[in-house]
């Protein structure tokens, strides 16, 4: 079920000398060797970029919409085999892994129909001249996609990409890399020229130090932690290379009290264990008034605890292992300073088996603000539940830390919706919904979550260039 890993470079799969194992999360078995890219692969995929940019730019938007249709196309067919893989790589759920294909098909979609609506503008002039504003690709791509969802991340860099008329080389994670593979299969069975789009594997370090720097490189597309992306962005500055950053979150739910408390406390339980937890606008901080601060935490500690939690194959599980084994220890150490500086803990809060990476889905009570979790986003099945006094408090708390990807809210009134929507530091905030966002809306972060957008028609925006063209019928 899980496929034979190679590099993907102008147009051929390629093995190489240097390998690392890949892991199922749920028993610590090995999956596969995942090729490592030399210097000489990265300089390959920079030159296959190059010649692929001169071809694509030039491949008229219907073409290019078109070959990305079938592309899709083919990840929708197969779908079972994609999330099959997705499972035994990551660990999340198999119904939740078949999700995760659709909304990458999606993704395609979206930007492909965006493909041909990448307009310019006339801007009025004086007699003899013309003002044109045009929209053209950036060029070559070098993206960096996460391993929390190993297909619709790199399907966000790749439709962005594409659809504009930009080459790219991808580096996939090597915890979860047959995501992007499937992807980069789609594209050479959908008939897109070789060198638009190249995959690579490697440690992220060394690839990321080789291929920034490159002239040719016009663009560096990342996902991942705002300390990565920090020192992504610098390295890319050194070369006036433009970035699009999307970073961490710490997503603020505020639980106002006029709204249904046991419909609020089950969803907001239901979706803080998604994934494990591991999605950067999982809600994590939720603030509920104090006059139902003790309802809505009963409800919530129940839902969450009846979670159900194993191996991603069997249909009854809700929330598989984390995806890594370095998540463990990291999510013990933040319940365990919440512990000592009062919090309670109300369920979970440990390790679940010995074999394969499970955590207990977990709820803090009456977290302190002292607590490293308050200020650090924890990417685990993790909950801070704490009472607050008013709305004012809410608002206060939710912006109190640097990041602002997501946020939420549940309530159902008019002035409260308004000053949310104002006051609230967010990218994307979600009312009566634990929902982020859908290929046709835009998305991504204020703060230290990042910058740029991806999705919606806002979405190519950061992989073109503005290029003002002004014409005169006679010299002057």
């Amino acid at each position: 079920m899980y496929p034979e890993l190679k590099l993907f470079v102008a147009g051929e799969w390629r093995t190489t000398g240097s390998d690392m194992p890949v892991v199922n999360p749920a028993n610590e078995d090995e999956l596969g060797r995942l090729p490592c890219a030399s210097a000489k692969d990265l300089d390959d995929a920079l030159e296959a970029a190059v010649k692929g940019f001169r071809i694509w730019r030039n491949t008229s938007p219907r073409e290019r919409s078109d070959t990305i249709l079938r592309a899709a196309a083919l990840l929708r067919e197969r779908q079972e085999a994609i999330a099959r893989s997705i499972t035994l790589e990551h660990g999340k759920p198999l119904k939740q892994a078949r999700l995760e294909v659709i909304r990458g098909a999606e993704f395609f979609e979206w930007d492909a129909g965006e493909a041909m609506r990448t307009y310019g503008r006339i801007i009025p002039a004086a007699p003899g001249h013309k003002f044109a504003v045009h929209h053209q690709p950036l060029g070559v791509v070098a993206a960096f996609s996460p391993w929390n969802f190993p297909m619709s991340q790199p399907a966000r860099k790749i439709a962005g990409a594409l659809a504009s008329g930009c080459s790219i080389i991808l580096k996939a994670a090597e915890e979860t890399p047959a995501g992007a593979l499937h992807i980069a299969k789609a594209f050479e069975d959908a008939g897109l020229p070789a060198g638009v789009l190249n995959l690579v594997f490697g440690r992220p370090s060394e690839i990321s130090g080789y291929l920034i720097p490159q002239d040719a490189v016009r663009l560096v597309a990342f996902t991942g932690s705002t300390s990565v992306g920090r020192h992504l962005t610098t390295l890319a500055s050194q070369h006036m290379t433009p970035v699009l950053m999307e970073l961490g979150g710490h997503a603020p739910v505020i639980v106002c009290e006029d709204t249904a408390i046991d419909e609020a406390a089950e969803a907001g339980a239901i979706r803080k264990m998604r994934n494990a937890g591991q999605v950067c606008t999982s809600p994590t901080r939720f603030f509920a008034h104090e006059r139902i601060f003790e309802r809505y935490a009963e409800k919530f500690v129940e839902r969450a605890a009846a979670t159900v939690v194993g191996n991603g194959m069997d249909d009854a599980v809700e929330m598989g292992p984390l995806a890594n084994e370095r998540r463990v220890p990291a999510l013990t150490d933040l319940v365990e300073d919440a512990r000592a500086k009062g919090a309670i803990v109300a369920t979970g809060g440990a390790r679940q088996t010995d074999r394969g990476y499970f955590f207990q889905p977990t709820v803090l009570l009456n977290v302190p603000d002292n607590a490293r979790i308050m200020r650090e986003e924890p990417f685990g099945p993790v909950a801070v539940v704490n009472p607050v006094s008013s709305l004012d408090e809410a608002i206060h708390e939710a912006n109190s830390v640097p990041f602002g990807l997501a946020g939420y809210a549940f309530t159902n009134r008019a002035d409260y919706i308004d000053r949310l929507i104002d006051e609230v530091e967010v990218g994307n905030l979600s009312i009566n919904t634990l929902e982020a966002s859908m290929p046709e809306t835009p998305f991504g972060g204020v703060k230290s979550s990042g910058y740029g957008r991806e999705g919606g028609s806002e979405g190519l925006e950061n992989y073109m260039t503005v290029k003002h063209v002004w014409h005169s019928t006679h010299i002057s």
